[in-house]
This record gives structure tokens, C-alpha cells and sequence, in this order.
């Protein structure tokens, strides 16, 4: 009889343990930056893949979000996506080529705007591959990439950002290894993370009835693009996305959870 409870004991602990480690909340480090340092940035490059390019772009996203917030601000921003890519495929310097990469905009009455920026961006902001900063054959370029780019993007008169994506719908424990990564790479970088995938962890959990997941379990829905630029939103500039009136389209219950669950969840993560 002793021998069972102590058997059941040790069970209960493990079950116990495992719960506590795939709390959405959970991170082993915490974050040393809490800004990029420039208020209110004038233009954005996107570095990244499919999970930014899904639904239009979360750029768009972004864009709408920020019309809604403050329709006198004025964001250039360009996405520049290769599908299934990690930190490695990319040419990071090639994208701050003079005359290249954003040289001109098209807006919505077809008028062309060429640009002349004493910077061609502001802020880079880059996500890797969804396994690759927790994969055993691939985390070590992700450190490596992060470093290189990094230092590429300040050369070049930018601050870096990273991207922290979320876990597959049917592998949750993704979620607290991604965050750990990415926030490693943050501190190690001296870059803010957007704390996207445990925006994501976070609604999942609390609104499963909100599907952020296209049917192949990785890819956004557009909530789950929606949610990913509000929480990109609240990181970068600092503020509530909650009552804004963009909503994507969704229902005002729906709209203001996921604006709440990215304000709370960046406020959270970024916390001193």
C-alpha cells in the first residue's frame, strides 16, 4: 500500500510538472530590452516567411491597425518573404541596397511614390524558420544568423527586432522552447522580441473556439494573422490595441479578446 502511494505521488508530480511547463506564460529568461529605442519609426522590413506573407501580410495588418490608431501616421513598409525559410536563406545586406528594396511606393489610387529616405528602414524585423531555433540540426545556425543579421541590419543604420513565432497547433510544448530561444537571442543581440507565439499560447488556451490555425496545424488563420500584428503593434509602439476600430472583419467580442490578449500578453512578457 505504501509502495502505491508513493508510486501514485511521483505520478502526480510528473503530471504536475509537465502542466506547469507548458503554461503559456511559462519562459525560463525574461527579456533585457524593452524598446527599440525609436518612438515612432517611419518605415519596416519585414524579413521572413510564409507566416508573415499568409492573409495579404501581416504588414497590411499592421497598416490598418495603425490607421485606426492614428490616421495621420504615415508607415512605409515592405515584406520580403521566402516561403519555408530560416535566418540562413536570407541575404539581409542585400536588402539595404541603395535604390533597391522599397526605392518606391504604389498607394491605393495606383500613384507611384519614389523614395528618398536618409535611411531605407527603420526597423527590421525577422522571424526564422518555425522549427529552426528549436530543431537539433538547425538551433545553432539560428544563433549564428541572428548575430550575423543583427549586426548587418545596425550597420546599415537599423535596429533589429526578432519575431517570435508560435507552436504548432498539435506540439504546445513549441511554445515555452520558441520563447526561450528567441528571447536568448534578444538578450544576446540586445533586440526586442515580439512576443507573438505566446500571444498565440494565450488564446489558445483561454479561446479555443477562436481558430488561429489554418488546417495544417502551423500556418495563420486571419485571426491568427490579426492576432500576430496586434501583438507586433503593442510591442513596437507601446500601445493598447484595445477599442481600436479595425477589426478584421470579426465580430466585436472576438476582435477585442485578441486586442486584449496582445496587449496583456506583451505588457507581461516586456515587463521590467
Amino acid at each position: 500500500m505504501k509502495r502505491l502511494k508513493n508510486s501514485v505521488k511521483a505520478a502526480l508530480l510528473v503530471v504536475s510538472a509537465l502542466l506547469w511547463a507548458s503554461s503559456p506564460s511559462f519562459t525560463q529568461t525574461k527579456p533585457a530590452v524593452q524598446t527599440t529605442g525609436i518612438e515612432r519609426p517611419e518605415s519596416i522590413i519585414y524579413i521572413g516567411n510564409s507566416f508573415f506573407y499568409f492573409n495579404n501580410g501581416i504588414s497590411g495588418f499592421i497598416s490598418r491597425i495603425l490607421a485606426a490608431a492614428d490616421p495621420e501616421y504615415k508607415l512605409r513598409s515592405v515584406q520580403v518573404t521566402i516561403s519555408g525559410s530560416g535566418f540562413d536563406w536570407h541575404d539581409v545586406g542585400s536588402y539595404f541596397r541603395p535604390n533597391a528594396v522599397g526605392r518606391y511606393t504604389i498607394d491605393s489610387k495606383n500613384v507611384v511614390t519614389f523614395n528618398n529616405p536618409e535611411r531605407l528602414f527603420d526597423l527590421a524585423i525577422m522571424m526564422d524558420c518555425s522549427q529552426c531555433p528549436v530543431h537539433p540540426q538547425l538551433k545553432d545556425i539560428f544563433y549564428e544568423y541572428a548575430k550575423k543579421h543583427s549586426e548587418t541590419v545596425r550597420k546599415n543604420g537599423a535596429e533589429p527586432v526578432f519575431f517570435m513565432s508560435w507552436a504548432y497547433l498539435d506540439k504546445p510544448e513549441m511554445t515555452e522552447q520558441l520563447a526561450e530561444a528567441y528571447t536568448r537571442i534578444g538578450n544576446e543581440n540586445k533586440a526586442l522580441v515580439i512576443p507573438a507565439g505566446l500571444a498565440f499560447a494565450r488564446s489558445v488556451k483561454e479561446r479555443p473556439d477562436i481558430s488561429l490555425y489554418t488546417a495544417d496545424k502551423r500556418h495563420p488563420t486571419a485571426a491568427g494573422s490579426y492576432l500576430a500584428a496586434l501583438t507586433t503593434y503593442a510591442a513596437i509602439f507601446k500601445k493598447s490595441p484595445v477599442g481600436l476600430s479595425y477589426t478584421a472583419g470579426f465580430d466585436e467580442d472576438v476582435a477585442k479578446f485578441l486586442q486584449t490578449t496582445a496587449w496583456e500578453t506583451v505588457n507581461e512578457y516586456l515587463a521590467p
